[in-house]
């Protein structure tokens, strides 16, 4: 087991979860990001798996928001949130100063589908789904 693969078990055992393989994934050969993405040119932060455990920490989200776990964000206000209250578990956004989970905006259902929808979407700023025409 790669040391990389260790952080990655020790934070899924101190959240008490187990992230998606996608996400996984990403953690092992990525590690992290952050970059304005084109064309929408959104900015997109994925932190590293070592900041994960103080980041969530350092806002108090595991009293607020029960079950999950924030993995980055827009690189100011907003955080990019795990919420496994649901199997499996989907994106939302998160403001900083949001007292509960009404607050969140969902992304995506899964780490892929963000990657993959984020160039033309950017962040979600509402609840509303289009639905598909």
């Amino acid at each position: 087991m790669s040391s990389n693969d260790d952080q990655i078990a020790q934070a899924e055992c101190h959240f008490g979860v187990r992230f998606p393989e996608d996400y996984r994934h990403f953690l092992a050969t990525e590690g992290s990001m952050g970059r304005f993405v084109p064309p929408t040119d959104d900015f997109l932060m994925i932190n590293p798996i070592t900041e994960l455990i103080k980041v969530n920490e350092a806002g108090d989200f595991q009293e607020r928001f029960p079950r999950s776990v924030v993995i980055g964000g827009d690189g100011s206000r907003e955080m990019l949130t795990y919420d496994f209250r649901q199997e499996p578990p989907s994106l939302v956004l998160l403001d900083v100063s949001a007292q509960d989970w009404s607050s969140a905006i969902h992304q995506a259902t899964s780490f892929a589908a963000l990657l993959e929808q984020f160039p033309e979407t950017g962040w979600k700023w509402d609840d509303f789904e289009p639905s598909p025409s």
